[in-house]
């Protein structure tokens, strides 16, 4: 029987938290938001002493609780999922409201306690958690907290789980680091994003799945120092060489070494590279050429490039880490180009929306624009 040290009122509050990609913070600026100036201010530390059981929130701010998690009071501190926060609390797996049904989450939560329960429809929970977690509109470093205790528990599924469900569970720990390597990338931590690269790597390889090792392969090119584009270049070349490998891991490695080959400045094999890259969501290929042309010191015709190509824009359309990034990279053509005004323009928005989305990589590509 899962027992937890703290009520069931807390561990359901610091779910729900979790769930939605929060960070304690985020939860006191939506209580301070929806406070307005008619409601009761927030304590110090009031969302820690909650989460940890040490003070129950008053009438005032359960109310402002309820109204932000969308919720009756009666679900957020009596609520019938008790086996569900439970298990949710005692692993640090995000609680997703809405994503799965009651009853899936109980059989999860029955195979938590027992992992040599797991089953294929485990795999499909997590799978489906993961292309939740794909598509991000939290902080890159909030989604690497919430995926870490995902990983921790696919591997202790795995350590107990029966044959037949090791192979799926292996491959989703994979896909797993590999989204933390990403979200480490883009919060600015280096060192971690490499270790959980690595952690992917091995992890593919084990699965016997040549095309997992593939894409993690060219996934981890994204992380190589721009100091050393030769070794880009290799971990692209390698991953197009493997056989069988999908058009669009094919096409991601030629546009991780075209840009390897602008940094060292090696314009003709940049722009075969360019050439055979299809369009693909994201980053579109006008992007891509303009940002390559900045690195090879043809800032004018970056801009040339851009003229005509709509700003990137926040979600729906892209993470908002990748749309300040993508808006930093115009500000640095504009700069190089010596358009000081568009740029300045450019860098301040990409500025805010880098220090909302906790976008590091956006921040130290803004480093680079001299206006």
């Amino acid at each position: 029987m899962i027992a937890i040290d703290v009520p069931l009122w807390a561990a359901r509050l610091r779910a729900l938290r979790r769930g939605r990609l929060w960070s304690r913070r985020d939860l006191e600026e939506r209580l301070t938001e929806a406070a307005g100036e008619t409601e009761p201010g927030l304590p110090a530390d009031a969302v820690r002493a909650w989460e940890a059981g040490e003070r129950r929130p008053d009438p005032g701010h359960a109310e402002l609780l309820c109204r932000v998690f969308g919720v009756d009071e009666g679900d957020l501190f009596v609520g019938p999922s008790s086996g569900t926060v439970l298990w949710h609390h005692l692993t640090g797996i995000p609680l997703m409201p809405g994503l799965f049904p009651e009853e899936e989450e109980e059989r999860v939560g029955r195979a938590v306690e027992r992992p040599w329960r797991a089953d294929a429809g485990t795999v499909g929970y997590f799978e489906r958690m993961l292309d939740a977690c794909a598509a991000p509109h939290a902080r890159p470093a909030d989604l690497a907290a919430a995926l870490r205790p995902v990983f921790a528990g696919v591997e202790a599924f795995r350590r107990d789980a029966r044959p037949s469900v090791r192979g799926p569970l292996l491959a989703l720990a994979a896909r797993d680091a590999e989204l933390i390597s990403g979200m480490e990338h883009e919060a600015g931590d280096a060192p971690a994003a490499r270790a959980w690269s690595d952690r992917a790597i091995r992890e593919a390889r084990e699965t016997g799945d040549p095309l997992a090792e593939v894409f993690a392969l060219v996934q981890r090119a994204e992380l190589v120092d721009a100091a050393a584009p030769g070794e880009i270049v290799e971990a692209a070349v390698t991953a197009r060489e493997r056989s069988g490998v999908p058009a669009e891991v094919g096409t991601l490695s030629l546009r991780r070494e075209a840009r390897a080959h602008a940094l060292a400045g090696e314009g003709e094999l940049c722009h075969r590279c360019l050439e055979e890259c299809p369009e693909e969501p994201g980053e579109t290929r006008a992007e891509l050429c303009a940002g390559c042309l900045v690195d090879l010191g043809r800032p004018a015709g970056a801009i040339e490039m851009l003229e005509g190509e709509p700003a990137p824009s926040e979600p729906p359309c892209l993470p908002a880490y990748l749309a300040a990034y993508m808006l930093a990279r115009r500000a640095h053509a504009y700069a190089e180009a010596h358009e000081r005004d568009q740029a300045a323009c450019l860098a301040r928005q990409a500025l805010a929306l880098a220090r909302r989305a906790g976008a590091a990589r956006a921040l130290r590509e803004l480093g680079r624009v001299l206006i």
